[in-house]
């Protein structure tokens, strides 16, 4: 990894290029139409009052190349909050210099950090590079059917 390349997490001035990188990541997975944030919801919903989630941004000598987003959640179960890790992306031009694995180690340093039980994320089950990443970074895949409606 580029020692320029600093991992930190995404303050309200950075509201314009997260959306412009989540906007790539749809447009990346063809579901464009299906992103219904703006960079008004995400300043509104991230950095205001509580925030209902946060983000963590790579930074190429003032350039963001790459984000992950997450929110918490409550398990029962567990007993304990957890981290859902939401989205994970590297620009194109970045990739294959472990800036995924960056940010997905500091997502779970923030994890515990917060006293969290467990990160958890969701991955296609023909996303076959993304699994690939994620077992190397030792994490544990879980099948589980995922429902949801939409109101």
């Amino acid at each position: 990894m580029p020692p320029d390349i600093v991992i930190r997490q995404a303050q309200k001035e950075d509201v314009e290029v997260l959306y412009s990188l989540i906007v790539a990541l749809a447009e990346h997975h063809d579901q464009r139409t299906f992103l219904k944030a703006s960079v008004d919801t995400l300043a509104r919903d991230g950095f205001v009052g509580a925030p209902l989630f946060g983000a963590i941004l790579a930074d190429d000598r003032g350039h963001i190349v790459g984000f992950a987003s997450f929110t918490w959640n409550y398990s029962i179960w567990l007993g304990g909050k957890y981290m859902n890790i939401d989205d994970v992306f590297v620009k194109e031009s970045h990739r294959g210099l472990h800036i995924g694995e960056r940010l997905m180690l500091e997502a779970k340093e923030i994890c515990v950090g917060a006293g969290s039980r467990r990160l958890r994320w969701e991955v296609q089950p023909d996303n076959q590079s993304a699994i690939r990443f994620y077992e190397r970074l030792g994490a544990t895949m879980r099948s589980k059917g995922i429902f949801s409606w939409d109101a």
